[in-house]
C-alpha cells in the first residue's frame, strides 16, 4: 500500500495537522521494531502490561515523525504528526479494513487451533503460479497481526491467503470484519478454542 499520513488519517477517522503529509512505508507497534529510515508510523497501543505512548519521545529522537495516539500529544515534538484516535488498536484495525476494501482480492481465511500456518503455506504454493497471490507473513493472525499483514499486501494481489487466530472471546468477529473472506478453512478446533 502506498498511503501517506493524510490518507491514513482519513482511513482511521483522525484529523491530520495542517502540515505536509508524510509518506508511510512501514507500520510499527513495538518500539523494538525500529529500523533506520524515513516513512515509519508508530501506533501507540495500550495493553494490560504496556503503553506505547511511553516510547514516543524515544522513537521521535530516532527519527519517527508520525504517531497514532489515544488523545495525547507532546508539545515539545514540533514537527511530529499526531493522529489522535479514541482507541489505537481499533484504528489499526480500521486501517486494515480500508486496505482490504481498496485492494479487494479473492480472500481465503485459515483458522483453527493448529495447522493454520502450514495450510496457508500449502495453499500459497498451490495458487501462486495461477494468480498473483499473497499470504500473511509468518504467523501474523492476531488482532494486530492481521492489519499489519494487510498493510504488506501488494495492490495487484488477486488472491490473498490469511491466517485468523483468537486468544479471547469475540475476537474472531473483529477479524471477520477486517478480512471479509470469500472462503474460510477450518483446520481443527481443539479444546483450547472450543469455548470461544
Amino acid at each position: 500500500v502506498n498511503w501517506d499520513s493524510q490518507e491514513i488519517a482519513k482511513r482511521i477517522g483522525a484529523d491530520h495537522p495542517n502540515r505536509e503529509a508524510k509518506p508511510i512505508k512501514r507500520i510499527l507497534f513495538d518500539s523494538r521494531q525500529f529500523s533506520m529510515g524515513e516513512g515509519q508510523l508508530f501506533f501507540a497501543l495500550v495493553g494490560k502490561h504496556h503503553d506505547g505512548h511511553n516510547y514516543i519521545e524515544e522513537l521521535y529522537l530516532k527519527g519517527i515523525r508520525v504517531f497514532v495516539v489515544q488523545g495525547i500529544s507532546s508539545n515539545n515534538l514540533e514537527d511530529a504528526i499526531f493522529l489522535k484516535v479514541e482507541d489505537s488498536l481499533k484504528a489499526l484495525q480500521m486501517l486494515g479494513k480500508g486496505i482490504r476494501t481498496s485492494i479487494d482480492p479473492r480472500l481465503v481465511a485459515v483458522t483453527g487451533s493448529n495447522g493454520k500456518t502450514v495450510v496457508k503455506e500449502w495453499l500459497y504454493r498451490l495458487l501462486a503460479h495461477q494468480a498473483k497471490a499473497y499470504r500473511s507473513p509468518k504467523s501474523f493472525n492476531s488482532q494486530i497481526g492481521v492489519p499489519l499483514s494487510l498493510w504488506g499486501m501488494p495492490e495487484d494481489t488477486e488472491i490473498g491467503i490469511f491466517e485468523a487466530g483468537i486468544s479471547q472471546p469475540h475476537e474472531m468477529h473483529h477479524l471477520a470484519e477486517i478480512l471479509k473472506p470469500r472462503f474460510g478453512i477450518f483446520t481443527n478446533i481443539g479444546s483450547a478454542h472450543g469455548e470461544n
